[in-house]
């Protein structure tokens, strides 16, 4: 099994389909090599990269929640 997750691409560089190349190159690569599982972690909240996703060949299997734990008073860096 192989796992894609935390695909990102910057604000002034999208829609110009890099994450997509890579996720795709990756995907033929680990496929290539005999993986038979690939696991892609998506941001259920963009449509536009999930629809990119499906296109690949992606279907939803399952949510898993996200929990951050953090000490008392700790600032929580947001990408």
């Amino acid at each position: 099994m192989s796992r894609i997750s935390y695909v990102y691409t910057p604000p002034e560089l999208r829609g110009r389909g890099y994450a997509s190349a890579v996720t795709a190159a990756v995907s033929q690569l680990v496929r290539a090599a005999g993986v038979r599982h690939i696991v892609l972690f998506a941001d259920r909240a963009n449509p536009i990269s999930n629809r990119i996703y499906q296109r690949m060949g992606f279907e939803k299997q399952a949510e898993h929640p996200e929990y951050v734990f953090a000490a008392p008073g700790a600032r929580r860096l947001e990408s």
